[in-house]
């Protein structure tokens, strides 16, 4: 893996992709929500919508086509400008909602977001997909040593290296085995939305408004 250290500068993060055919961009909403009691993407935060926020980070950013990665069965809010992608119902895993978000982007790099990731930001969102990949298939966010496979930016032929994965292992190490870049971030950007208990502290944070920065390294 290769690391690329980051200095935050959200003007600079926003213009690199701006007006330029750059990736596309998705929220995955594949999972079956479990501990949250239900599907995350309609759960409610600060008065919208938890897949909203991660979707207005790629709108913000500049991404000129959105899609939302899902399961036929899985329940979502009611949606303006982007594409609703079906994933297949089986297996339930991080990665097959990657592999049909580099389907449908159809040989351009895709940005992914999760849908329980309401604290990225435009700027994060810009810096991958702007960032070097220095012909690695994956430029990947990481926080306190540890990486998000699912605040990521996968280049076409990730596809196929991705299409086989294998749905009883983790997503993380088959990631790391492509050998990503790594965009080291302030870990507050990456907190996910697991439980009502996220929630209510999510909401807390964004009340105060707190939305991180990329850690400056």
């Amino acid at each position: 893996m290769r690391v690329v250290a980051l200095v935050y500068d959200r003007p600079m993060a926003d213009a690199a992709i701006h007006g330029t055919a750059g990736p596309v961009g998705a929220v995955l909403a594949g999972g079956a929500g479990r501990r949250m009691g239900g599907a995350k993407p309609g759960a409610p935060l600060a008065g919208r919508p938890l897949i909203a926020w991660p979707l207005d980070a790629l709108k913000a950013a500049g991404l000129g086509e959105i899609a939302v990665v899902a399961k036929a069965s899985t329940a979502l809010p009611p949606l303006a400008d982007v594409v609703v992608r079906r994933e297949p119902e089986e297996p339930r895993h991080p990665l097959a909602g990657v592999v049909e978000a580099l389907r449908w982007a159809a040989g351009r790099p895709v940005v992914v977001l999760a849908c329980d990731l309401p604290l990225v930001d435009a700027g994060l969102v810009g810096l991958l997909a702007s960032a070097d990949s220095l012909d690695a298939p994956a430029v990947v966010a990481r926080a306190d040593g540890r990486i998000q496979p699912l605040c990521a930016r996968y280049e076409p032929r990730a596809l196929e290296l991705l299409a086989g994965f294998d749905a009883s292992g983790r997503a993380v190490p088959q990631v790391e085995a492509l050998g990503p870049v790594l965009l080291d971030v302030d870990g507050s950007l990456l907190r996910n939305v697991n439980t009502p208990q996220d929630l209510a502290a999510v909401a807390e944070l964004l009340g105060n408004g707190a939305r991180g920065g990329v850690a400056r390294r």
